[in-house]
This record gives C-alpha cells, structure tokens and sequence, in this order.
C-alpha cells in the first residue's frame, strides 16, 4: 500500500512539474509570432517579418510536441501503476 502511494505522489510530482512546459508549448501554439521573438527582439530595430511558413512550423512542432509529452505520461502512469 504505501509503494502504491510512492508511485502515485510521483506521478503527481512528474505532472506538476511538467506544467510549465505544456504552459510554454500552448503559448507557442497561440501566440507563434511573440513566441518566436521572445528573448530576441533586442537584435532588431524594426520588428522582424516572420513567414508564414515559420509560423506554421512552430504551431505544428507545439502541437506534436504537445502530443508526445502527453502520451510519455500516460505511458508512465500505466507502466507505474502496473
């Protein structure tokens, strides 16, 4: 009984600590172009164009990112909690 609640306050841990980077990957998938010129702005006098191509990389790398992020932590609850 207490291994279980060992590997359960794990998780949990593992999930608090993983927050920030789904917060980051989400702001990334909603605000790409802030997101892209976050700590760089400093090095342009005008703000810099960013293609749409760009853009549309960084949504689709956020949202795989994202998914993979979510899929080792569910295969870590099942791998724990068997």
């Amino acid at each position: 009984m207490l291994l279980r609640r060992v590997k359960v306050a794990g998780i949990i841990l593992c999930f608090i600590l993983s927050l920030p980077l789904y917060a980051v990957l989400i702001w990334t998938f909603i605000d790409t172009r802030e997101s892209l010129l976050f700590g760089h702005r400093w090095m342009y006098k005008e703000e810099p164009e960013i293609s749409e191509e760009a853009i549309t990389y960084h949504k689709i790398a956020s949202i795989v990112s994202l998914a993979i992020l979510t899929l080792i932590f569910i295969i870590a609850i099942i791998v724990e909690l068997n």
